[in-house]
């Protein structure tokens, strides 16, 4: 039986502002890396035996947190990459929220595409290939991957059986961990977005007013995220250099065919 850790990054100076997508150079902030020193501590005890993470700054940063006091290597996994939102990378999240394709992202994500991106479709068919191949792996184990919010909350869906166009009801916090387990009987939904605390139920700032969305129809609907709404804040430190990390080979070059 394989146990699979899904743990999104830490926080950034952008969360809540833009839509960072796959921009370069967004790392941690202070609250990110205490969420992750925290996180390596909550799971200090657990048996991880391979830690993959997304190749963004800010997940191989989350999952240095956990792999330097084990001694581990994090091997980075093209296809555990955020979604790719395309033209809408690096726009405010206030006026994507007027964009005319927005109530689609919200309400049939699995067949709206971001402008030159993907389908939330899409991502989630490459999220769960990738993540197959992983456990593949680890048949009897328990691994841990570091990646994206949008990402994991579209891989939790399909493992416990929800349609993609109803995952924007899900919710995946900084340094959370969500944990399933691969048995026979298919897959066990062992904990969800688990951050040790109860920090995520505090009451969030309000949302934009409703007149500000796209769609008329929509008005008495608040926006929910449509991904990590994230953007590269004041340069921090390079992820340091003590722990190791292995880039996965190309897809073309393995016989599962699956990573990048």
């Amino acid at each position: 039986m394989t146990v699979l850790l899904l743990i999104r990054h830490g926080a950034n100076d952008w969360v809540h502002g833009r839509l960072a997508g796959r921009i370069p150079g967004v790392r941690l902030n202070e609250e990110g890396r205490r969420q992750a020193a925290a996180l390596a501590a909550r799971i200090a005890h657990l048996p991880i035996e391979a830690i993959y993470a997304s190749p963004l700054d800010r997940t191989v940063e989350t999952a240095q947190a956990i792999a330097m006091p084990r001694g581990m290597t994090i091997r980075l996994v093209e296809g555990l990459q955020e979604v790719d939102y395309g033209e809408w990378q690096g726009a405010e999240l206030k006026e994507l929220y007027k964009h005319e394709l927005w109530p689609g992202v919200q309400f049939y994500p699995s067949g709206t595409r971001f402008p030159g991106g993907e389908t939330l479709g899409e991502a989630q068919m490459r999220m769960v290939s990738t993540l197959d191949s992983l456990r593949a792996r680890h048949p009897k184990g328990m691994i841990a991957v570091v990646s994206h919010a949008d990402i994991i909350k579209l891989a939790v869906a399909y493992y416990v059986g929800m349609h993609t166009d109803l995952f924007q009801r899900l919710e995946i916090s900084t340094c959370s961990v969500t944990a399933l387990a691969f048995t026979k009987m298919g897959p066990r939904l062992l904990a969800y977005n688990d951050t040790g605390s109860l920090e995520h139920l505090k009451p969030k700032p309000e949302e934009p007013a409703a007149e500000q969305q796209a769609a008329p129809q929509q008005a008495a609907q608040a926006p929910s995220s449509t991904g990590e709404a994230e953007a590269a804040g004041a340069p921090q430190p390079a992820p340091s250099e003590a722990v190791a990390v292995a880039a996965e080979a190309p897809a073309e070059e393995r016989a599962n065919g699956v990573e990048q």
